[in-house]
């Protein structure tokens, strides 16, 4: 009896010889193609680094260095490039200084994806190139580089330039415009992010750039148009735009604070920039005083690349309900900071808004319309701006009154006296009402805190007084010492038996066309004026001996304050 004959198995599908095949070719083939892939991209860096070389020598009219440029072929032809320079000679300020071998651009790494089709055109574009790290330092005026190529040349060869870029997305970015000049240090921005748009050799590009203001600490956001690059005098290169500088932390400045925002329009030259914008700082103090108030600024400002100056032409501001016009410069002195020196007209205060921000007393002690021409000095240096701040010049005021009743009570009664009324004395010393209004002028300077007023023309009804004094910005102390003249004699000035008994003393207190004149003291601490003779020759004390005497108290005051606060 025979066995049945066994029935043959199906093959599985992948023991199918045609799929094995197959598999084998797209195998061979994908093996074949990251071959491909990698001899393309071996021999495409040298292809890749010498459009890269040639585009931007072309570009700056300049030698480039390129350190090193890696390319994977996976997705494309992705491209890594590492310490690129520009090799126009920046920074340079004599013979062998060490800045002479600066490059004027320096990238430390960039890349972007490009795609195996363009190395075989004679130009190629790349979509967007990411950069990370670039130094741009542009020379002084009067310093150029070596040329690679004839700048009259350029225009014809700026056609054939191999890499068109499209798109720069930048980070970490810093510009210098160099100077020159000695103990001038190079204008420094730096840019945090920096996005360049429709990059054109002979056209101007669009950029949208934000800058790191390192005082006041702040952010600033431009947008604008750069370009042509001008290659035989980069400082020369167009440039505008729109700014917006918000949220900038004034406190960042030794010795005064509050919160900044400006906007504005800048356009000219890198070397020579013209901005008109306007600033407003709702909580604006300075330490003296702690007192905030609201500063609006508009300005026109003109910088110049060649110096690193800024010319303020002008500054019109408005401080509170008082408005002033500034003009001068803003000269950048090496690392010390900056020397600002300013010519100041007010046509339009009031005084109790510069005693409320520069001094502690408050209220002021004082109410008035201000007028003022002054030459106001701020050197570089750490130190606080009340330490810092100087002034020199002339101020009128006109109506004035003094915020504490007291002291507007005295000088009623004084006026009364001196007009020869003094049956009303009474009633005018003692009901806080101001009878009068006051006009004074006089020369003052300020330095180290302290302001000093010479030739200070005080006038009430009926009398002239006539000081030199000294003043502390903090409010604490204040001596002023001269003479008071009257339009009445001492006799009319009083009533009863001691008129009566000044009658014979007139002919000898009369001087200069006064009824009356007499040596006189005015002093006080925070706020708390005290009116006196001058006794024993005191009112010819110059301004230096009662400013030393100032000094002195202050130092008193402070020893005492401290003691009081151990004992607590």
């Amino acid at each position: 009896m025979t066995e049945p004959e066994t029935k043959a198995q199906p093959r599985r599908w992948w023991q199918k010889r045609w799929l094995q095949a197959l598999a084998t070719i797209a195998v061979l083939g994908l093996i074949a193609f990251a071959t491909a892939l990698e001899y393309a991209a071996r021999h495409a860096e040298p292809i890749i680094r010498q459009r890269i070389i040639e585009s931007m020598s072309r570009r700056f009219d300049s030698p480039v260095e390129l350190d090193r440029v890696d390319v994977s072929a996976i997705k494309g032809l992705q491209v890594e490039g590492f310490g690129l320079r520009v090799k126009y000679v920046a920074g340079a300020n004599s013979p062998g200084n060490a800045n002479d071998t600066q490059p004027m651009l320096n990238v430390q790494r960039f890349r972007f994806r490009t795609d195996l089709r363009a190395l075989f055109h004679a130009t190629s574009s790349v979509g967007i190139v990411y950069v990370d790290g670039m130094e741009l330092h542009i020379p002084p005026a009067e310093q150029r580089g070596p040329l690679l190529h004839n700048p009259n040349s350029l225009s014809a060869k700026q056609g054939r330039i191999p890499l068109l870029v499209n798109h720069v997305v930048c980070d970490d970015a810093t510009i210098y415009i160099e100077t020159s000049k000695p103990g001038k240090e190079p204008l420094e921005f730096d840019i945090q992010h920096l996005d360049l748009t429709d990059i054109g050799v002979s056209k101007p590009f669009h950029y949208d750039a934000v800058l790191t203001n390192p005082k006041p600490t702040g952010l600033i956001h431009a947008v604008g148009s750069f370009g042509p690059w001008a290659s035989d005098q980069p400082r020369n290169t167009p440039i505008d735009g729109d700014y917006n500088f918000s949220h900038a932390d004034l406190n960042s400045i030794h010795g005064i604070g509050g919160m900044l925002s400006s906007t504005g329009r800048f356009s000219g030259q890198l070397g020579h920039v013209i901005v008109d914008g306007v600033t407003d700082t709702p909580d604006f103090s300075i330490d003296t005083a702690n007192h905030p108030m609201p500063l609006h600024t508009q300005f026109h400002a003109i910088v110049d690349g060649t110096s690193g100056d800024t010319t303020l032409s002008p500054v019109e501001a408005r401080l509170g309900h008082s408005t002033f016009t500034a003009r001068g410069t803003v000269a950048k002195i090496g690392k010390q900071g900056h020397d600002i020196a300013l010519d100041v007209d007010m046509t339009s205060a009031r005084i109790e808004d510069m005693l409320q921000l520069a001094v502690k007393t408050r209220p002021p002690i004082m109410r008035g319309a201000l007028g003022m021409n002054t030459k106001l000095h701020i050197p570089p240096g750490p130190q606080r701006v009340a330490e810092k701040l100087q002034l020199a010049g002339r101020f009128n005021i006109r109506s004035v009154s003094f915020s504490n009743p007291a002291t507007q009570d005295k000088i009623d009664g004084m006026s009364l006296r001196a007009q020869g009324r003094p049956r009303e004395v009474q009633q005018a010393s003692s009901d806080h009402t101001a009878e009068v209004q006051s006009e004074m002028k006089a020369d003052f300077t300020l330095d180290s805190g302290i302001t000093t007023i010479h030739n200070l023309n005080y006038q009430i009804p009926g009398a002239l007084v006539l000081l030199d004094g000294v003043y502390s910005l903090d409010g604490q102390v204040f001596e002023f010492k001269g003479h008071v003249r009257t339009d009445a004699t001492a006799s009319h000035m009083t009533t009863g038996w001691k008129a009566f008994l000044l009658k014979p003393v007139d002919p000898f207190l009369k001087k200069n066309g006064a009824g009356l004149e007499l040596p006189i003291s005015v002093s006080g601490t925070n706020g708390d004026v005290h009116f006196g003779l001058a006794l024993h020759g005191s009112s010819n004390e110059t301004t230096d001996q009662m400013k030393q005497d100032l000094k002195a108290q202050a130092k008193l005051k402070k020893q005492e304050a401290r003691a009081a606060k151990q004992k607590r």
